[in-house]
């Protein structure tokens, strides 16, 4: 399998950090992004400039490949159903893709296979989230294209329905929830599972992504074996071959409920390529070319710290304090290579590490308070 041609659609971080994890196994891989400076472009052995969706472009680019994955969903799903019908490996399945690419039909999904998640219901324009008043609070999320937060708006009273999205998408009712979870599943074709220890998210308070997560979690272990039974139980349910990353809400009560899912490596295990015994990405490669899945186990507890492009600047980035985190011990910064910064934008992220929680904490606002992405 080692000697298996492999494409990626996207050449994004993700797949920047797939190419880092492949390079021991010296892994024959293609890269198809619409972005000449994608951060794998100078990385890739193979790197071609083209859309990941548009029908022709996926279509021709995985026709002499064996096995094709993706670091985004948002692809062209019925060329690599065809790609898929001729025989190609096509994982995550192009069927999982067209479940978590749409909101609305993952949501059905969770409903339809009796997977707890937070009632919600599906709406085709900014009047249907008005006739649904009795759910505030809630999110409007669009059905597709979000991500990163983006496509995601708050409607907390009846003076915010002007700000829901006129566009189909699912109107889900705010959980007051204790912490934000996930768990990352790895599955191969034949069913074999492993799970990362549970992890605990931090979000941006406006743009709705991670800012920061501690690993493990400070759960009890119910929460914790609630958490990982549920992960499992969607991988199952969906059948998926490669990663899914579970995000999800754990209620006041104690109750486990999935947000969102992600088929692919997540900002939720970045931490794991310093942290855990095998990395995400590597897992990655063993689950879709169906070698044994490795031992996900940590060294020590971690934390993750996203590298956000400061509001106010736009331009060519610049690593302001970057000197600071790489005189500390244990604090390791994994930059994406993106020439351009913008306000929020993910350019990178630090790893730090220590048995000590008090000290993991204290380590997390040292990268918070030291470095700045600007231009």
């Amino acid at each position: 399998m080692l000697s298996t041609k492999i494409g990626i659609l996207g050449g994004g971080q993700l797949g920047l950090m797939l190419l880092q994890a492949s390079v021991d196994w010296n892994l024959d891989i293609s890269v198809l992004d619409g972005d000449p400076d994608a951060p794998c472009s100078k990385l890739a052995p193979h790197f071609q400039q083209g859309s990941i969706q548009d029908f022709d472009t996926v279509y021709a680019f995985g026709k002499g490949l064996d096995l094709i994955t993706v670091e985004i969903e948002k692809v062209n799903i019925d060329a690599l159903e065809a790609l898929e019908k001729e025989g190609k490996q096509v994982y995550p399945q192009p069927s999982v893709l067209r479940i978590i690419q749409d909101k609305r039909v993952q949501k059905q999904f969770y409903q339809d296979h009796g997977i707890a998640t937070a009632p919600f219901v599906l709406t085709d324009s900014r009047a249907d989230v008005r006739s649904n008043a009795a759910m505030l609070p809630a999110f409007h999320k669009l059905g597709k294209d979000g991500y990163d937060g983006q496509g995601v708006r708050k409607i907390a009273t009846a003076d915010d329905f002007e700000s829901a999205f006129d566009a189909p998408g699912v109107l889900e009712k705010a959980i007051p929830f204790e912490k934000e979870l996930a768990v990352i599943v790895a599955r191969r074709p034949g069913g074999e599972v492993r799970t990362f220890p549970v992890v605990e998210m931090a979000f941006h308070p406006e743009k709705h992504l991670v800012e920061y997560l501690f690993a493990p979690a400070s759960v009890t272990r119910e929460v914790e074996d609630k958490a990982v039974t549920l992960a499992v139980e969607v991988a199952e349910a969906l059948g998926i071959t490669g990663l899914l990353a579970v995000e999800m809400f754990l209620t006041k009560e104690g109750d486990v409920l999935v947000n969102e899912v992600a088929p692919r490596p997540h900002n939720s295990g970045h931490h794991t390529i310093r942290a855990n015994v095998t990395s995400q990405y590597e897992q990655h490669w063993r689950a879709i070319l169906d070698l044994p899945l490795g031992d996900t186990s940590s060294f020590s507890p971690a934390a993750m710290v996203n590298l956000l492009g400061e509001p106010g600047f736009e331009g060519p980035a610049r690593y302001e304090g970057i000197e600071k985190l790489l005189a500390e011990k244990a604090v390791f910064p994994f930059l994406y290579g993106k020439k351009i910064t913008k306000p929020f934008r993910k350019m990178g992220h630090v790893t730090v590490m220590s048995e000590n929680l008090e000290l993991l904490t204290e380590k997390v606002d040292f990268v918070k308070s030291n470095i700045r992405v600007i231009s």
